[in-house]
């Protein structure tokens, strides 16, 4: 079943250079690019696409970092585009993502991990909306 999801390669992947490697994971599993975008978020995107966490201690130091520089926003299509991104991603914390997955290979952190996907329909309908509206 081919469906949308949305990823973020989030500012400290975009800072050390890998992007490049993390498109490359997911066109090869497959998954087509159907938008992508570079920029620089304020506080306000940010507080709305995390709004279920900003009430959480740890939020601000989080608000901090996604808007601390450059981030690549895209979305991509496939056959269980949901599922697929989230296994090729790996756990949330890269110390404890397989290797082979793009957070068990590129990150040490459960904050600074290179990238961020939606964890369902509801939330990819979502953050699509959110993020690229002319695609919603």
């Amino acid at each position: 079943m081919s469906e949308r999801t949305f990823v973020i390669i989030k500012p400290d992947a975009v800072r050390r250079g890998l992007v490049g490697a993390i498109l490359s994971r997911y066109e090869t599993k497959g998954l087509a690019i159907v938008a992508l975008e570079q920029r620089v978020i304020g506080p306000e995107l940010a507080d709305a696409h995390y709004a279920e966490h900003i009430e959480q201690p740890w939020y601000p130091s989080l608000r901090d970092f996604i808007t601390a520089g450059p981030l690549v926003a895209l979305i991509l299509e496939g056959d269980s585009a949901i599922e697929v991104v989230r296994l090729v991603n790996g756990a949330t914390d890269g110390r404890k993502a397989a290797p082979g997955s793009v957070r068990g290979d590129f990150s040490l952190s459960n904050q600074a991990n290179v990238v961020h996907a939606s964890d369902s329909p509801g939330s990819a309908a979502r953050e699509i909306a959110l993020w690229f509206p002319a695609f919603a």
